[in-house]
């Protein structure tokens, strides 16, 4: 499994906590996606800019995926450019990625004649590996599930992340999930304001 596999996972797991907003998510599992790159060693990162590297992905067909879409001319991309490109629907993405692998299974419900009803997790090996990984607090994990307002109960404070590469990318999530919620709030305000202007011209 990836990190962002075990991310999605803990996110859609009740016993993790409510799950996050798919926007949200989504940035949170491109971060997930360039920590594992590096740990790959498929790329570096020179400043804040995603350089590739030579080494080949370790057998993920979205990590695989990932590391095909790189910029490979420098300058090169920022990690907040690759978690607004490469983050565009791809909780969604992920999500098909487990039903096809057959980690989420489609729950009927009595008195639906159409339709396959929720996805929910399955009980697999997958799923438990994600589970004890989000137990055991590790810090990568935990940061972003922490980034994208995943809560949950865990042991306690997770170790601080002590690889700068990393602590970069994280810092890009957490910069990037703050300037979707300004952005989320300020057209809440714009629409509350419409609202009002509509129904005081009705009324």
């Amino acid at each position: 499994m990836t990190t962002p596999r075990d991310l999605l996972i803990v996110a859609m797991d009740t016993e993790a906590g409510r799950p996050a907003e798919q926007g949200t998510l989504s940035l949170a599992l491109a971060g997930a996606e360039i920590i594992d790159l590096l740990a790959a060693r498929a790329v570096g990162l020179d400043g804040d800019h995603i350089v590739p590297g030579h080494q080949q992905v370790a057998a993920d067909r979205l990590l695989d995926e990932a590391a095909a879409s790189l910029v490979r001319e420098a300058p090169y991309e920022s990690v907040e450019d690759w978690l607004w490109r490469r983050g565009r629907g791809l909780s969604a993405t992920y999500q098909a990625a487990l039903e096809a692998d057959g980690e989420l299974i489609r729950q009927r419900r009595r008195g639906i004649a159409f339709g396959a009803g929720q996805p929910v997790l399955a009980d697999s090996p997958a799923r438990r590996r994600a589970a004890d990984r989000w137990a055991s607090d590790e810090p990568v994990l935990a940061a972003l599930a922490e980034a994208a307002g995943i809560r949950g109960e865990r042991t306690g404070d997770a170790p601080e992340v002590t690889d700068d590469a990393v602590a970069t990318v994280l810092a890009a999530v957490n910069d990037a999930l703050l300037e979707l919620e300004s952005v989320r709030q300020r057209r809440a305000i714009e629409e509350a304001a419409f609202d009002n202007i509509w129904r005081g011209s009705a009324g």
